[in-house]
């Protein structure tokens, strides 16, 4: 059993470091995958024969390396399903506490990869740990479906076969790509890189520490005159909040050209600006109040973001004048923080703090520094050349150029028309430099929060083509189907929303001469992973402008997305001629379209219209290319 443990060592701790939630930490994670993997033994060494015979010898080397894949499988899942006020430290059962190893004073993570590295590890923080680990063991284990279904429910996962179905969906069935990436650098902690954690903070520590000891030795000393009757006071233990937080030495400066030579292209390439940049006391300010907010701080929490300090010093994005206001814009390495106060005082100060983890080069592009009547304000990251303003109103009008300033500040974006009128639509229309990979336009939408949201789009499918992919959402079609959509965008999901992306997935004839329609899948995905999608259809007797009409809708769903690619929505529809029809449509691998209720009808294809009577109820069931079933978005 040892020997095998020695043996698969660096696979079984590259199957534990994956199945490790992302939320422990690189560092957190590495480490508890090598503890998970060198306790697996003892569990499992009274479980095995010791020394099997020859004849066995084969049977038992895979009876053992089954066995210790099991344990490492169980334990490693158990942090998925842990309570939700778990403390790792204080209420995690014994087995899960790791004991070894143990370091002092380094960082340890595995070296970084490429962009397909970086990609698929976002993806793979998307699913669970069973389907994970499902996606290590078919493509680099090569494992059949049926030895990894048994592996999981071993291991105590619930319902194995989703887990395996959502890996083959990640391409991990087959050799090629998933394989070759998920044998990378990236993926394996055994090739670590190390790192010395804060220097600053730790020498703080040992200073507090040491502080803190001749504090205990004067109360000690203080207790025992008391108890000798000397009523002497003591000295004062208290310590000010403000010294708790980093000092404006302690911020992270990155060079200005940094992004011209690095291959992670987001907010950790964007240098240090603004007029006041090396204003210590501003910035002390801003980080004593992210830290400590005082009484009457605005404070202002995007979704599924937490307040908590920075763990580490963060990173000095911008600090200026921007109108009326002083902001300073600060990075933590997963959130923004926006500090702002008046330029008259710091006493009315606000702080807005939003999740910015994974950003890549257009979701980095461009973060809000000061909204209002006149507009926001926003600050382009250092890889942007063109800025424009385009309204999703008028598909056919080109884009406007949009004045910027040397810092990277932009001019006010007029904001979108309030109330129930829906006149205007602007967002900001970006081109990349040239002196990146990547050189195109993108459109980002302001939703309220610190980063706008990138919009993307997907159109009908070709016939017999592979399945479209998002993409920008600059042409012509893509245009024409915003503009439908642009009234209902503030509705699209939360203001924690990081992308919107609008998919045509299905063209239907419309009976009575109608004409034709469009259904439209408009999924919002946010920061934390759980998106909304809402299913909207237009006609070709729509004008230009016409917002599209909502048919249904799904909160935290994984429809229409990489793992939601099949759909199905239904609706009633006046013709103009005045009858009444149900309509239903799919998406590509939709064969056959059922209606129940107040119509019955049933027809192959992936469109299906039906007579029925004024605004009908019904129940759609969509049929798919490998015999499942899928209800409609839009049954009731």
């Amino acid at each position: 059993m040892e020997a095998v443990l020695v043996e698969r060592y660096r696979d079984l701790v590259r199957l534990a470091h994956l199945v490790l939630p992302a939320s422990l930490g690189r560092h957190r994670r590495v480490l508890l995958a090598h503890s998970l993997v060198q306790r697996a033994l003892p569990r499992t060494k009274s479980r095995a024969r010791a020394v099997p015979r020859p004849r066995e010898e084969a049977h038992g080397r895979a009876t053992a390396e089954r066995g210790l894949m099991v344990e490492v499988l169980r334990a490693a899942l158990a942090y998925e399903r842990r309570p939700r006020r778990w403390s790792p430290r204080l209420a995690a059962p014994a087995a899960m506490k790791p004991r070894v190893p143990f370091v002092v004073g380094l960082r340890l993570f595995p070296r970084s990869g490429g962009a397909d590295e970086l990609d698929l590890a976002r993806r793979l923080s998307t699913v669970s740990a069973a389907s994970r680990a499902a996606c290590l063991l078919r493509a680099v284990h090569g494992l059949s479906e049926a030895a990894v279904h048994d592996l999981l429910q071993a291991a105590g996962v619930a319902d194995p076969a989703a887990a395996v179905r959502t890996a083959d969906s990640l391409g991990a069935g087959q050799a090629g790509p998933t394989a070759a990436l998920l044998s990378a650098q990236e993926f394996d902690a055994c090739a670590l890189q190390a790192s010395p954690t804060d220097l600053l903070r730790r020498s703080r520590r040992v200073r507090a520490g040491w502080g803190a000891a001749a504090i205990a030795l004067a109360a000690a000393a203080t207790l025992a005159m008391t108890a000798a009757g000397d009523t002497a006071p003591g000295p004062s233990t208290a310590v000010p909040a403000a010294e708790a937080a980093f000092r404006p030495a302690d911020l992270v400066r990155t060079p200005a050209q940094a992004w011209d030579d690095t291959s992670r292209v987001d907010f950790t390439a964007w240098p240090a600006r603004g007029s006041r940049s090396h204003d210590d006391a501003l910035l002390g300010r801003a980080l004593a109040t992210w830290a400590h907010p005082p009484a009457g701080t605005r404070v202002r929490l995007a979704p599924a973001t937490t307040a908590a300090a920075p763990t580490t010093a963060p990173q000095l994005l911008y600090a200026g004048d921007v109108a009326d206001r002083t902001v300073v814009l600060l990075y933590d390495g997963t959130r923004l923080a926006r500090y702002s106060e008046t330029r008259s005082s710091a006493q009315a100060a606000e702080l807005s703090v939003a999740r910015t983890d994974d950003a890549d080069l257009t979701t980095a592009a461009a973060v809000s520094l000061a909204s209002g009547k006149g507009g926001a304000r926003y600050l382009l990251a250092p890889w942007i050349s063109e800025v424009s303003i385009r309204d999703l109103l008028r598909p056919n009008v080109l884009a406007r150029p949009l004045p910027t300033a040397k810092d990277g500040v932009t001019q006010p974006v007029p904001p979108a028309s309030a109330g129930h009128g829906c006149e205007n639509r602007p967002v900001l229309q970006l081109r990349s430099s040239s002196r990146i990979v990547e050189k195109h336009s993108f459109l980002l939408a302001d939703r309220g929060g610190l980063s706008p949201a990138h919009l993307t789009y997907v159109p009908l499918p070709g016939r017999g083509g592979p399945p479209g992919r998002p993409r920008e959402a600059t042409g012509s079609a893509a245009l024409v189907a915003w503009g439908h959509l642009a009234c209902a965008l503030g509705s699209l999901g939360d203001p924690g929303v990081r992308s919107v992306n609008a998919w045509d997935f299905a063209e239907q004839d419309l009976p009575d001469s109608g004409g034709t329609a469009v259904w439209t899948c408009a999924r919002a995905d946010t920061w934390s992973g759980p998106g909304e999608v809402t299913v909207a259809l237009r006609t070709s007797r729509d004008t230009p402008t016409a917002p599209a009409r909502t048919v249904a809708r799904a909160r935290s769903t994984a429809a229409c997305s990489r793992f939601g690619q099949n759909v199905a929505a239904t609706t009633g529809w006046r013709s103009p001629r005045g009858h009444w029809y149900v309509l239903a449509a799919g998406s590509r691998a939709v064969t056959r379209l059922s209606v129940s209720g107040d119509a019955s009808a049933t027809k192959e294809g992936r469109t299906l219209d039906a007579p029925a009577s004024r605004r009908p109820r019904t129940q759609v069931r969509a049929t798919l290319s490998t015999g499942e079933q899928l209800n409609a978005l839009g049954s009731r």
